[in-house]
């Protein structure tokens, strides 16, 4: 991701404040992170887990999951140091990450923040991807960015 910045950045000429930074599920964590250490214009997570090890114990309860971990992904924790404006796309039936995770996500945003809930969708629903909420949210943080 640091590349890609970089590239965007100084290769494009795109400005750094201009930039929106996307990403789904695992890529919420990758994004937070470059967003806590380069700040963008918007911040875009959908289906956010709080951090890897609490996302892995809501499907694997009898194993030591947080001792297991190597990488935490700590999006809640990172979350809270970006002050860009945030929105969080989540599906109310997401059988991968508990939406109680994304929702506990939003709340510990560091800037101002939406939350879209597309109601019935599990994790890998077409309505996540390209559904009318979520582009039309994406569309709306983006117009508020320039």
């Amino acid at each position: 991701m640091e590349s890609a910045r970089t590239f965007l950045v100084e290769q494009a000429g795109i400005p750094a404040e201009r930039l929106l930074y996307y990403g789904e599920s695992l890529g919420a964590a990758v994004v937070t992170a470059l967003a806590a250490k380069h700040p963008p214009a918007g911040l875009i997570l959908r289906s956010p887990f709080t951090d890897l090890p609490a996302a892995g114990r809501a499907h694997y309860p009898f194993l030591p999951v947080r001792l297991l971990a190597r990488d935490r992904f700590p999006v809640a924790e990172l979350v809270e140091r970006v002050a860009a404006p945030t929105l969080i796309v989540y599906g109310t039936a997401d059988s991968i990450v508990p939406p109680r995770q994304s929702l506990a996500v939003a709340r510990k945003a560091g800037g101002p923040v939406r939350v879209v809930a597309v109601q019935g969708a599990d994790h890998n629903d077409a309505s996540l991807l390209n559904g009318d909420q979520l582009i039309d949210a994406i569309a709306e943080l983006a117009a508020g960015a320039t």
